[in-house]
């Protein structure tokens, strides 16, 4: 009897995979078509993988290995891009040290109103404001991390040695040219409040008869 093939068995890589998303960090569960009649092994959280097509909510993703499966695609963790190639200007944060520091404190931050939200000493509101401005991201692969900097609004690729700026919003135009104005079109006459006068026809005016000859 054949094993069920899994994420996991052991095969080559598969050439030039580069993974889009990542499983959520409470795993996910595959199917062997897109309809969930006949589930597959689960993912592990935080697996890398390729996602191939979207059908809808399903998803075809492919790991390393070349196994394919199909998930509930709005579970991925998308990965914002591939890291830069080596001669890339150098992020603001060149030190992943600092970095990683900001993005405990602020979880920390977070773990202790969830703490106190949780045991009763903190209410709804407090632990909204104590959360607000909150912003945090990291995904972890091995050596490689991607961190989210919140200071600059830019996510980070950081390898252990260097950290390099590769996703970041686009700035605003400073100022755009007017638009042409469109043509005018002469002003179209306001239709009247009266109702139109009925269709009358010409009658000769009432008088006398006219006179006939022979008449005495």
């Amino acid at each position: 009897m054949n094993a069920v093939p899994s994420p996991y068995d052991a095969a080559p890589d598969v050439p030039g995979f580069e993974p889009t998303h990542v499983v959520p960090k409470d795993g996910l569960s595959t199917w062997a078509a897109p309809d969930a009649s006949v589930p597959t092994e689960p993912m592990d959280p935080l697996l890398p993988v390729r996602l191939l097509t979207r059908r809808g909510d399903w998803g075809q993703v492919l790991c390393s290995n070349g196994w394919a499966a199909w998930v509930d695609a709005r579970l991925l963790i998308a990965l914002p891009e591939s890291p830069p190639p080596a001669g890339a200007p150098m992020a603001r944060t060149a030190d992943a040290r600092r970095l990683l520091a900001r993005v405990e404190e602020a979880l920390g931050r977070y773990r202790e109103a969830v703490e106190e939200l949780a045991a009763g000493r903190m209410d709804g509101e407090t632990f909204q404001h104590t959360t607000h401005g909150l912003r945090i991201g990291a995904v972890i692969e091995g050596e490689a991390v991607w961190l989210y900097d919140a200071e600059h609004d830019r996510w980070c690729y950081c390898d252990g040695t260097t950290m390099t700026t590769f996703a970041a919003p686009e700035p605003a135009p400073s100022s755009l040219p007017p638009e042409p104005a469109a043509p005018s079109l002469p002003p179209e006459p306001a239709p009247s409040s009266l109702p139109p006068e009925p269709t009358r026809l010409d009658t000769p005016a009432s008088g006398p008869p006219p006179t006939r000859l022979g008449d005495t």
